[in-house]
C-alpha cells in the first residue's frame, strides 16, 4: 500500500482482508483468531485451547494436522505441485476418482473434479443442461432449487439456492428457476432426534411446480438432504424417496448436494446410502480432503457420462472445467484421508455415536430461550428465541462468549447456534461440548 506521493502506508494489520460472511467490523474491533490445530483442537495466537465444534467449516471430518494427510501434501508437492487437467492428467486424480466412486450407491460411477463446494454445485447445474442437450430434449433448461437451501456463492447455485440474504443483494440471477417449498414445520416437528415424522408430503410441491412450468421444461431438481447452513434442518422420512419417484415420474434429474453431508457426516459416505436413494449426481467437497486442500467435484451416473461420450473420439465432450481441477495436492490429500476414514472406521464410529449425540444434544430441552433443537448424524442445532431488539443477536453473543469464554467454536445462522464437531470427538468431549453451550445459552438469557 502507497501514499499519493509513492511513500509506503502502514495500513491497520486486519483492515485490508475483507472477510467472507463476516460482520467485519465488528470482527476487526475485538477479533475471534486462531493459529494452529490438533485433533480435536484449535489454538488461539496466545495458546489458549479452542474445541473445534464445527469441524472448520464442515469440512475437517477427520480432526486436524493429521500426518498420513500431512505428509501426502508435503511429498505431493515435492514431486509434482502442479499439472494441467485440460487434455493432460497425472495418476493420483484417476485413483481419487476411483476411490470416491466406489464409495457412491448405485451406478455413481463417474467423477468431475471442481475446486470448491460452490464449483461443484454450479457443476452439476451445467451438467444436468447440457446433458439434456445432447439427449435431444434442449427444451429442458429450467433449475428446480429448495427454499431455505443452500447450494454454494457461484450465479448458479445462490439462484437454485433459497436463503434470502444470500440473494437479495444481486439482482436477478439466472433465469428460469423456481423453488419448492422448505421441509421445516416447528409445530409438528419440534424437538426431533434424527429425521421428523413428519414432512414426507412436502415434496409433493414438486407436483405444484411441474404444472406451472411443465415437466418438459425442468432439467433438474437440487436439494440438500440435510439443509445445513440454513440451521441444520433433517429430510423428514420419505421425503426423499418421494422426491426420487416425481423426479422418475416426470423425467426430472435429482441432484443431492452432499457437501456438508458427504464423508461420514450423518454415519455413511453419502447421506443416499442412509436414505436408500440412488440420485442422478451427487455434488461433494470439504469433508473429501478433510478441509486440507481445497477439492469439490460432482459423481454422475453412468447413463449421465455415456450420453456425452459419442461423435469424434479427438472432440471434447463437455466444455466445462477449472484450472484446478483435480489438482495434484488435493488428489494427495484426498488418497490420504479416504485412507483414514477407512482404517479408522470412521462413518461407522460416527453412526455408532449418533444416539449418545442426540440424547446429549436434547439434554439442552429446558434451557432458558431455547425453542427447538433438531440432531441428525453428528450435527447438532439449538435455536434460540430472538431478542426483541433484533434477529440473531443473542446466538451471535453465545458464539462470541462460546470462544472467549468456554473455548469453543460454534457457527450461528440467525439466532441457531449449530454444531458439527469433527467425527474423532470423544463421548466425554460430547459431553465437554454440551456443557459449555449450557452454560452459554444461560449467560445469554436476558
Amino acid at each position: 500500500m502507497t501514499s499519493a506521493t509513492g511513500a509506503i502506508a502502514t495500513p491497520n494489520d486486519l483492515e485490508a482482508y475483507w472477510m467472507p460472511f463476516t460482520a467485519n467490523r465488528s470482527f476487526k474491533q475485538n477479533p475471534r483468531m486462531v493459529a494452529r490445530a490438533e485433533g480435536m483442537f484449535y489454538y488461539t495466537p496466545e495458546g489458549k485451547p479452542v474445541m473445534d465444534g464445527t469441524a472448520g467449516l464442515w469440512c475437517c471430518n477427520a480432526g486436524h494436522a493429521r500426518e498420513p494427510i500431512i505428509h501426502a501434501i508435503q511429498a505431493q508437492a515435492r514431486e509434482l505441485d502442479y499439472a494441467p487437467s485440460f487434455q493432460y492428467g497425472h495418476p493420483k486424480v484417476f485413483a481419487a476418482a476411483a476411490r470416491i466412486a466406489a464409495l457412491a450407491p448405485g451406478d455413481l460411477d463417474h467423477v468431475f473434479f471442481a475446486g470448491s463446494g460452490s464449483e461443484a454445485a454450479d457443476s452439476a447445474l451445467k451438467i444436468a443442461l447440457a446433458y439434456w442437450n445432447v439427449s435431444g430434449r434442449g427444451s429442458k433448461t429450467r433449475l428446480i432449487g429448495r427454499e431455505r437451501g443452500y447450494h454454494g456463492v457461484g450465479f448458479g447455485g445462490i439462484s437454485v439456492g433459497g436463503m434470502v440474504n444470500n440473494r437479495k443483494f444481486f439482482g436477478g440471477l439466472l433465469t428460469g428457476t423456481d423453488h419448492i417449498s422448505h421441509t421445516y414445520d416447528r409445530e409438528k416437528q419440534a424437538f426431533s432426534k434424527g429425521e421428523p415424522e413428519y414432512g414426507a408430503h412436502f415434496a409433493d410441491d414438486l407436483e405444484r411446480v411441474v404444472a406451472l412450468h411443465d415437466a418438459s421444461t425442468i432439467a433438474a431438481v437440487i436439494v440438500e438432504p440435510m439443509a445445513g447452513s440454513t440451521g441444520g434442518l433433517p429430510a423428514p422420512k420419505g421425503y426423499l424417496k418421494r422426491l426420487r419417484e416425481l423426479c422418475d415420474k416426470h423425467g426430472i434429474l435429482l441432484i443431492f448436494d452432499e457437501v456438508i453431508t458427504g464423508f461420514g457426516r450423518l454415519g455413511f459416505a453419502f447421506a443416499a446410502e442412509r436414505y436408500g436413494v440412488v440420485p442422478d449426481m451427487i455434488t461433494f467437497a470439504k469433508g473429501v480432503t478433510s478441509g486440507t486442500v481445497p477439492m469439490g467435484g460432482v459423481i454422475v451416473r453412468k447413463h449421465i457420462y455415456d450420453a456425452f461420450m459419442n461423435g469424434p473420439d479427438n472432440v471434447i465432450e463437455l466444455f466445462h472445467g477449472y484450472t484446478y481441477s483435480g489438482h495434484p495436492l488435493a488428489a494427495a490429500a484426498c488418497l490420504a484421508t479416504l485412507d483414514i476414514y477407512r482404517e479408522e472406521g470412521l462413518f461407522e464410529r460416527a453412526r455408532a455415536m449418533e444416539p449418545m449425540w442426540a440424547d446429549a444434544v436434547m439434554s439442552l430441552k429446558g434451557e432458558p430461550n431455547v425453542v427447538d433443537i433438531r440432531t441428525v448424524g453428528l450435527v447438532g442445532a439449538v435455536d434460540l428465541a430472538p431478542r426483541a431488539d433484533g434477529v440473531g443477536k443473542r446466538a451471535f453473543e453465545a458464539m462470541d462468549r462460546l470462544f472467549r469464554e468456554e473455548g469453543l467454536m460454534v457457527r450461528t445462522a440467525a439466532d441457531t447456534i449449530a454444531f458439527s464437531p469433527p467425527l474423532i470427538i470423544t463421548e466425554n468431549q460430547v459431553e465437554e461440548l454440551i456443557g459449555k453451550l449450557r452454560r452459554a445459552i444461560r449467560a445469554v438469557a436476558n
